[in-house]
């Protein structure tokens, strides 16, 4: 069996940056991934690639995958379409198991197998999905300016979004299942104290309503028109308290109810947070274990974004270069 220097675990942006930072140092690489491009592979139109205005997330995926397989076969070997199912560090070695029952091991491995978000569940969720619904405000946020949007979701994160979208949508409600938020007050204080924002609270979500536009965004109800599309027009909503249901307006809805990150497969091979997330050192994005790093959104990092974990990958590279040759 051949042995390694690095094994990357992803497809997204983290892993992409790391197998170019490690082609380009001639790390002898392997990288395993089922997919390309991450979870802006949905998006049809991604503001906020460094260096790029505009450009689609299934364009950025090939583009990941165009720059990686550049170095192909010269110091980057590319398992593809292929799973990660097992991770076993040792003390000498790191052992990862396939889908199709084969191993691999390496001096060292990098896990970049990024998260999921966890979808909203409800009549209409699937049907309007990239049609008005999103899980992205970083990504698509801009593109509702000047519309009446809503959030769903409780914890900083849902807030955190609300705050980007005040700054350019014209009216912004956060609904929330409950009467209390798992977001700091801080935050929330923050959120209140803006004219446009509206929090609805004890509000079940029951379905994601739309309606048939034309091409220059007029709606038309429901029925369909050549050339026109559904899109979200609003939320229907159940008072947990009253019982009583209400539909809201909006243009937009932005769901904010966590991410789960792609980690079972590793099991209890590294320290992980209570939802399953890597817990790693914030410098140099090593794990529990001396030769496992992780970057992107399979790590407990704050914030979780293609740029982020790509900085991150890139950390996490030059700690892995270093402390091969250490070796």
């Amino acid at each position: 069996m051949a042995m390694f220097d690095l094994i990357i675990i992803g497809g997204g942006p983290a892993a992409a940056a790391a197998a170019v930072y490690a082609a380009r140092k001639r790390l002898k690489t392997l990288l395993v991934t089922e997919e390309w491009g991450g979870q802006s592979n949905v998006s049809a139109d991604v503001q906020n690639w460094i260096g790029t205005p505009s450009i689609s997330g299934a364009e950025l995926a090939k583009n990941l995958r165009t720059h990686v397989e550049t170095y192909k076969g010269d110091s980057v070997e590319i398992l593809f379409p292929m799973r990660a199912t097992a991770l076993i560090p040792s003390e000498d070695k790191v052992t990862i198991e396939l889908k199709d029952g084969k191993k691999v091991e390496a001096k060292s491995a990098l896990i970049a197998s990024g998260a999921r978000r966890r979808t909203l569940d409800v009549p209409g969720a699937k049907e309007y999905d990239q049609k008005g619904l999103t899980y992205c405000a970083s990504c698509d946020g801009p593109l509702f300016a000047d519309k009446d949007v809503a959030v769903i979701g409780g914890g900083n994160a849902a807030f955190e979004t609300a705050l980007q979208l005040l700054a350019y949508c014209k009216t912004v409600t956060l609904v929330n299942r409950t009467e209390t938020f798992r977001a700091d007050e801080t935050t929330v204080a923050a959120v209140r104290a803006y004219p446009n924002m509206r929090i609805v609270t004890n509000a079940e979500l029951l379905e994601v309503v739309g309606a048939a536009q034309t091409p220059s965004g007029d709606s038309v109800g429901t029925r369909a028109l050549p050339g026109g599309a559904k899109f979200v027009t609003g939320l229907k909503l159940k008072d947990t308290k009253t019982g009583k249901e209400s539909v809201l307006p909006v243009e937009g809805i932005f769901v904010e109810i966590g991410l789960l990150p792609n980690t079972e497969w590793i099991g209890n091979a590294l320290e992980k947070t209570a939802v399953g997330q890597i817990k790693v050192d914030p410098r140099t994005h090593r794990t529990s274990h001396p030769r496992v790093w992780a970057a992107g959104d399979v790590t407990d990092g704050v914030y979780h974004q293609n740029n982020i974990a790509a900085g991150d990958a890139v950390k996490a590279l030059e700690d892995i270069y270093v402390s091969l040759r250490r070796a």
